[in-house]
């Protein structure tokens, strides 16, 4: 078995050219591969696609690339937190595929199962499918790119005829991802909802580059506790669990009482 623990954050993405595509792990903050996104950031790295739930807030997760303007498109299912996403997206200076959440996960799944296509009931009878969604904006407001139509299809469910419309996989150069635990080998193991969109960007990625709160000898994980096996993964870094995990809203109460 491939020893695929690196050394550091910085040496994990120094092969990432500019003009790479890469699927990022995590929903909202939750499950951020933040080390491995500083590093990126660091580096310089440029003219990124990313494909991503979110694209974080104005000063953390992939919203530190966004804001270094490092980021010329995204492909996302919710972009409502970043204040400079909406600016720049606005004025022409940022491309987005804004996809159906769903749809979005599948599409990685997809990618990474060898899956080239599939057909999905959501989006028929809306932009999704009939196309016109804007992509990217003129300066002026007016839509430089609008998405395309895509192929519908009848098929029969149940007896009765339904529409379908017909969905790409993705696959990206790398994937960054945040997990709990891993080996050398490459196995992981997420904590409850940072597993969510992490495992799926694992997998559409032809290089992972996997960042782990605690790394641990092969054999010392439970297999039946393994959520997404080492054959996805090719880099492990190692971050400790002291790092900073941010929330984007906090709310609190005052306790009844106090």
């Amino acid at each position: 078995m491939i020893d695929k623990q690196f050394p550091s954050a910085a040496e994990a993405v120094a092969d990432i050219p500019d003009g790479a595509t890469l699927a990022v792990g995590g929903f909202g903050l939750s499950g951020n591969p933040m080390a491995l996104i500083e590093a990126l950031h660091a580096h310089g790295t440029g003219d990124l696609s990313v494909v991503s739930n979110n694209c974080g807030v104005d000063d953390w997760g992939l919203g530190i690339l966004l804001a270094a303007r490092r980021i010329r498109k995204m492909t996302s299912s919710y972009v409502g937190e970043n204040k400079e996403f909406e600016r720049q997206f606005l004025e022409g200076d940022l491309e987005l595929e804004l996809t159906p959440q769903g749809t979005l996960a599948e599409k990685l799944r997809a990618g990474g199962s060898g899956i080239a296509a599939f057909f999905t009931q959501t989006g028929v009878g809306t932009q999704v499918a009939e196309g016109g969604l804007p992509r990217r904006y003129n300066p002026d407001g007016s839509i430089a790119v609008a998405s395309p139509v895509k192929d519908v299809r009848s098929f029969d469910v149940d007896g009765e005829q339904r529409d379908f419309v017909l969905e790409e996989a993705i696959r990206t150069d790398f994937a960054l991802v945040h997990a709990l635990r891993g080996d050398r080998h490459g196995n992981l193991v997420f904590n409850k909802a940072a597993r969510n969109f992490n495992p799926l960007a694992a997998m559409a990625g032809r290089i992972c580059i996997a960042q782990v709160e605690e790394l641990v000898e092969p054999g010392e994980l439970d297999p039946d506790s393994i959520h997404l096996p080492g054959v996805y993964v090719h880099r492990v870094v190692e971050v400790g669990g002291d790092i900073e995990k941010r929330i984007e809203r906090r709310t609190t109460r005052t306790q009844e009482g106090a």
